[in-house]
């Protein structure tokens, strides 16, 4: 079949004019893998790679069909078998929904010949209803924390964007060559935008604005409307903080698949055709991409993120202030079939209608009068130059708006006449940062239920630290367990070698002091194996995270004994192996050195301490290994992953990964400890006479076997785990060095219930970009 798959994919490659090198341009697939699958070196390819390359290549119809039923046994040709193939859009045309809601020809790749395609349906549907209300939730949630029904939404309006960001028309209603078109009359309010969407055939929609704007609370009002009236055949908008993907290491469908499994971790579970649920979701094109944020990714992205955007065919709504947008479409194109709209600015109208009713009323004489209506009136006298008042400019985002009223309207003894001062603020600029700057003392001033008091001088650091730490990272992102990433490699590794050496040398020292009765050997013996124990685990971490530049991720899973879902696939043969091999790793290293030591501490000669090394090294080796292996391997089959209902937020998933955590320390370290101590027993038996006379007790045997389950729980602990490197490092280090606070998840919560961070699921954002970036510039100052 591999040869097959090989011919035809060559056939329809040179059959669109396409080098090998251009199609993994377009596609994100490498060129070794391409050359592979078409000269059958390569087999089996995974559907996500084949819809790579028919998207790439443009195919539709046949030709699709023809790729699809290459690669999949039981789904060549035309027919009731392709039509299966394309599920979603069978889906779709079964329940009479929409072509919106529909996914890419081609069929998703979950429908393998294992799995009968009405399984495939059913399990899809129902996933994509649980992601639904998960979604309703959460946004709900943010949309009541963010007060923007307090009293009302603000006016945000839109017009059609000019036409040199448009594609054809023609392209944008899906009309076939030679049909009149004319272009759509987009333009609309917040409350009609989940309308206006549905009005775009294609189902892609660019939402354009300038900073402060409004782009974000449309987003979110899009989602929510969207949920409201969605039918089981439209797929679920999800919001994507698109700043945060770089798309030149990772395709877009994988970057949306890891998105989704981190915001949901419920959807790292196996679905049909043994495939993660978020990746047979996004693969069918039950997942409509709501990416916020394109002018926030780094300025050599924007124009392969525009590119890869082409690429596919997917139903998408991308957001990003207009000049940004137009400098990647001058290097490349206007994203395909999509219909833009521009957001327009607020009038005196919106503000007379608004800021008087955010502020509590000052003239008991005139029940309606308050703090806004001598500013308001005002601004509409005319300027002796017949230009708008710089406050007026300034008013005219919701951005503004929002900033004026927390530092006028919610606190009483400030008076926005103040704004009018042209000799304290002659322009726009100083206005603009006069409410920047304010915003922060404002809102930290002010006394909230339950909330500790934060000085709003130390606030001011701490934020302006976590600014300049996401824009060194070059995402919009704020991850709890990253932010020891502020740091560099070398001082992250180091810190965690250093705690951790001191960790295991207190336990190991007081352990082994209360075994032995002797308070000096048990201060040698902790010290010997505190600095083992932090070097080696040191350079797991360092070659585990550091030089390859992974993160540290929280666990998507839990561990449960009974009632393990039908979908949980039990790794127990990889688990096994990857602790066997990590564990013997460990214990030739650590028995090494004990050999050694021991040794030398005899005065014995050269060859008499490399023998003891080596023999040593074998035994523990022997022991260490074989009970990693077992406990590695239990561990695997008692885990299974989350429920994509589970409501997750930074805090939630921070306690989730703290329970899950703390379940593997108290079941790894008596399973490792009982393993260790019954394993030096079997061992010795095993090698009796072998490697000369060995001899061990009872007691050792229960030393050992007690102190390395501790301490091997511990140092996985710190240097494995999400958990454990949170404490290390936000917890114990920046708080040390000034950074943080020491209470830094109460500091983060408590900077979101005040309206200066939001939640977009796993993560923290600033609230305003704007606020981001003058953090960061007044930290780098400072």
């Amino acid at each position: 079949m591999a040869g097959e798959f090989g011919a035809v994919l060559r056939r329809l490659r040179e059959k669109a004019g396409l080098t090998q090198e251009e199609l993994e341009r377009r596609s994100g697939v490498s060129v070794s893998t391409i050359r592979g699958l078409e000269t059958g070196k390569r087999g089996n390819p995974r559907m996500t790679t084949v819809r790579r390359l028919a998207d790439a290549l443009a195919l539709g119809g046949e030709d699709r069909e023809e790729l699809l039923g290459a690669a999949v046994p039981g789904f060549r040709g035309g027919g009731a078998d392709a039509a299966e193939a394309s599920a979603p859009d069978a889906g779709a045309a079964e329940a009479g929904g929409p072509d919106v809601g529909a996914a890419p020809a081609g069929g998703p790749a979950v429908a393998t010949p294992a799995v009968p395609p009405s399984a495939v349906r059913a399990a899809l549907a129902e996933a994509a209803e649980q992601l639904a209300k998960a979604v309703a939730a959460r946004w709900q949630r943010e949309e009541e924390q963010r007060r923007i029904q307090d009293p009302y939404p603000l006016p945000v309006r839109w017009k059609p964007a000019c036409e040199t960001l448009t594609d054809h028309w023609a392209n944008i209603r899906r009309l076939p060559p030679g049909a009149p078109s004319a272009p759509l009359d987009l333009s609309g309010r917040l409350e009609g935008i989940a309308e206006t969407y549905r009005s775009v055939p294609s189902g892609r929609l660019v939402v354009l604005g300038r900073s402060g704007s409004g782009k974000t609370v449309l987003t979110l009002r899009f989602v929510l409307d969207h949920l409201r009236t969605r039918t089981p055949a439209e797929p679920v908008p999800v919001i994507f903080s698109i700043g945060a993907w770089d798309p030149t290491a990772v395709t877009l469908r994988d970057w949306l698949t890891e998105q989704l499994t981190r915001d949901h971790p419920g959807t790292a579970a196996p679905g049909p055709g043994k495939v993660s649920l978020a990746s047979a979701l996004v693969d069918s094109g039950r997942v409509l991409p709501v990416l916020d944020g394109f002018d926030e990714m780094a300025d050599g992205l924007r124009r392969p993120a525009l590119e890869a955007l082409n690429a596919t065919t997917l139903p998408l709504v991308l957001t990003s202030r207009p000049a940004e947008y137009a400098a990647a479409v001058a290097e490349t194109d206007v994203l395909t079939s999509a219909a833009p709209i521009e957001l327009t600015d607020l009038t005196l109208d919106d503000l007379d209608d608004y800021l008087p009713r955010t502020t509590r009323k000052t003239d008991r004489s005139d029940p309606a009068a308050g703090a806004w209506q001598p500013v308001l009136k005002k601004l509409r006298e005319p300027s002796p130059d017949g230009s708008p008042a710089p406050l007026a400019t300034v008013l005219s985002t919701p951005l503004m708006v929002a900033l004026a009223r927390t530092v006028y309207s919610d606190t009483p003894e400030h008076d926005p006449a103040e704004l009018l001062d042209t000799q304290l603020f002659p322009g726009v600029r100083e206005l603009e940062e006069h409410l920047l700057d304010n915003f922060l003392p404002t809102v930290y001033r002010r006394s909230r239920p339950g909330a500790r008091g934060w000085e709003p001088e130390r606030v001011q650091r701490w934020l302006g630290h976590l600014a300049r730490h996401l824009t060194e990272l070059k995402t919009p992102d704020l991850a709890w367990w990253r932010l020891g990433h502020g740091l560099r490699g070398s001082t992250r590794t180091l810190v965690t070698a250093l705690v951790t050496a001191l960790v295991i040398g207190l336990v190991d020292g007081a352990m082994s002091a209360a075994f032995s009765g002797s308070l000096a050997g048990g201060v040698l013996d902790g010290t010997i194996v505190g600095l083992l124990a932090g070097l080696m685990f040191g350079l797991v971490h360092w070659f585990t995270y550091t030089v390859t530049g992974k993160d540290v991720q929280p666990s998507a899973v839990r561990l449960r004994i009974r009632g393990r879902p039908d979908t949980t696939t039990w790794r127990a043969g990889p688990r096994l192996v990857i602790g066997t091999l990590g564990g013997a790793f460990f214990g030739c290293a650590y028995g090494f050195m004990v050999g050694l030591l021991r040794a030398l501490s005899q005065r014995a000669g050269p060859a008499l301490v490399l023998e003891n090394g080596l023999i040593n090294a074998i035994f523990f080796g022997l022991v260490f290994g074989g009970a990693a292996g077992l406990s590695f391997c239990l561990l695997g089959l008692l885990e299974t992953p989350r429920d994509i209902v589970s409501a997750v937020s930074p805090g939630s998933v921070l306690r989730a990964d703290r329970r899950t955590v703390l379940v593997r320390l108290c079941f790894w370290a008596p399973v490792f400890g009982t393993a260790v101590g019954l394993g030096a027993g079997l061992v010795v038996d095993l090698l009796q006479g072998h490697l000369g006379r060995l001899a061990t007790d009872p007691m050792t045997s229960l030393m050992l076997g007690t102190i390395s389950g501790l301490g091997g729980a511990l140092g996985y602990t710190l240097t494995l785990t999400a958990w454990g490197q949170w404490c290390l490092l936000a917890r114990i280090w920046l708080p040390l060095t000034g950074r943080l606070p020491w209470a830094a998840a109460a500091f983060l919560d408590d900077a979101y219930q005040r309206g200066v961070l939001r939640q977009a699921g796993a993560v923290y954002q600033f609230r305003h970009a704007r606020l981001q970036s003058r953090l960061a510039r007044s930290r780098r100052r400072g």
